[in-house]
């Protein structure tokens, strides 16, 4: 039986975790056939993922979602409109536009206020004439709190008492967050970060140092939220310039740093490839939160 809002009673994480990956299951499966199960570099589509919600000291609620990326290797833009949209309401309700390969998790929120009730809130993305959606709902057995995000993150069942204290980082754009560019120009960007130290540093699941490898996953698939969770072992914090908004492809150096758990700076360069309007966003990863700061790029062609 479902729980719910006005219980009082959590699941435990285990049982969130797994009815959340039957969810998943049924609602992303496909036919078990050898043409479903290849990896393809590009012309798939893109499926909207509802995580789940939280709820916020005023009451209201935070709706969590994420996506699946089904090209291996594309990374589609797809603008705000008719294609990803949002609904009952605005159709911009801060969605990324640019879709990194493969499954990131709790990519962004949207808050909904205290009397939402049983309300449906919709995302729909379509690419290639092939539509898909996210359906939120604010069902009792979503609810996340620490428990939730560590077993999802870093597929443990059970936090710590001190782990379900944890806090999610701050994080701080240095500079004014509208700038402008040039094509293939590097563009300095900073933030400040900090975190309460917990979880704190943790042992890399690779035998080096997740910062002396590839930006990717051992299977190849570029993962930005895994990897922003490996760069964070190492110190207790880490920070991950992502491309979320806009035309052509961003590239930073570097991608992920490390940084102090008490406080740090970090900094990267990012160069464009076409003009137009961009959003970089900095995210600040403590191994089991996450928070984000968005910087707007308007970038020129530059002088010929």
């Amino acid at each position: 039986m479902l729980k719910t809002i006005a219980s009082r009673r959590r699941s435990p994480a285990g049982l969130v975790l797994a009815l959340g990956c039957l969810i998943l299951v049924l609602g992303l499966g496909r036919p078990a056939t050898a043409e479903a199960q290849a990896r393809h570099a590009r012309d798939q589509n893109i499926q909207p993922v509802y995580e789940g919600w939280e709820r916020n000291p005023d009451g209201s609620y935070n709706m969590l979602f994420g996506y699946l990326n089904r090209n291996w290797v594309e990374e589609p833009e797809i603008p705000i409109g008719e294609d990803n949209a949002f609904s009952p309401g605005p159709a911009d309700r801060g969605q990324p536009t640019h879709f990194y390969p493969r499954r990131q998790l709790y990519v962004f929120k949207v808050r909904v206020p205290a009397d939402w009730g049983d309300q449906r809130l919709v995302w729909t993305v379509t690419r290639d004439g092939r539509t898909d959606q996210a359906v939120g709902k604010l069902i009792g057995f979503y609810e996340h709190d620490a428990g939730v995000y560590l077993a999802q993150r870093v597929s443990r069942l059970r936090a710590t008492p001190e782990e379900r204290r944890n806090q999610a980082p701050s994080i701080t754009l240095v500079g004014p967050d509208a700038v402008t560019a040039s094509v293939g120009a590097p563009l300095a960007l900073a933030v400040t970060a900090s975190d309460d130290g917990i979880p704190g540093p943790a042992q890399s699941r690779f035998a080096r140092p997740i910062t002396e490898r590839p930006a990717k996953t051992p299977d190849g698939a570029l993962q930005q939220d895994m990897v922003s969770g490996y760069v964070a072992t190492a110190t207790g914090l880490a920070v991950t310039w992502l491309h979320y908004r806009g035309p052509g492809n961003v590239t930073f150096d570097p991608m992920h740093a490390s940084l102090d758990t008490g406080g740090g700076r970090a900094t990267t360069e990012a160069r464009f490839s076409e003009p137009g309007t961009y959003v970089i966003r900095a995210v600040g990863n403590d191994q089991i939160f996450t928070t984000p700061v968005n910087v707007t790029v308007t970038v020129t062609a530059g002088s010929e």
